[in-house]
Order: C-alpha cells, then structure tokens, then sequence
C-alpha cells in the first residue's frame, strides 16, 4: 500500500528513486525494496517525503500504519476478528481521552 503510493507520488512528480534516496541519505535499493514492498519505510522518513513529494503526511501515516498492520495480521484466519477488538478499542481510547473535551 505504502510502496505502491511512494511510486505513484515519486513518478506525478517525476522523480528518480535516486533522488528521492538522496533526500532520505539512504541508498537507491532501499527506496527500490520500499516501492516492491520488500521493506517497510522507516517512520522517521514519513515527514521529509510527504514534503518532498507534497503529500499530506497524515496520507504517508496512514498506509504506513495499514501496512504494519497487514505484515502482522496476513495469513491469519482470525484476522478480521482481530482487527475488529482492535479497532473497538482504538475507538473507546479515543472516546476515553482526555484531550476529548470531556
């Protein structure tokens, strides 16, 4: 999800991996595993690329997450019921919060 959308973003803005690479200060096949979706990008990389590709960074977070998730839960029988309890209790947190105005 993550590698595919880094691609789509890199090519609208017709970048090389090279140069989104140098931007990171990391090597070429780095970005090339994170694209093939061979490598999860370093959360650390989440900001400077949604600048650099001019992306809301709240985008890059989100496949990022999804992607985590995915790599966790695939192969799963009981994944969807897994990610349901998740995704009550990631709701009740938020109800729950204190910086909710309650």
């Amino acid at each position: 999800m993550f590698g595919g959308r880094l691609r789509e973003l890199r090519e609208d803005k017709g970048l090389f991996q090279r140069q989104i690479a140098a931007a990171l200060d990391v090597d070429t096949a780095y970005i090339s595993k994170i694209e093939n979706s061979e490598k999860l990008v370093s959360r650390t990389y989440l900001k400077k690329l949604a600048v650099l590709l001019d992306c809301p960074e709240e985008e890059l977070l989100t496949l990022w997450l999804a992607d985590k998730i995915y790599e966790l839960v695939k192969g799963e029988a009981v994944a969807m019921k897994a990610i349901d309890v998740a995704q009550k209790a990631i709701a009740d947190q938020v109800i729950d919060s204190p910086n909710n105005g309650r």
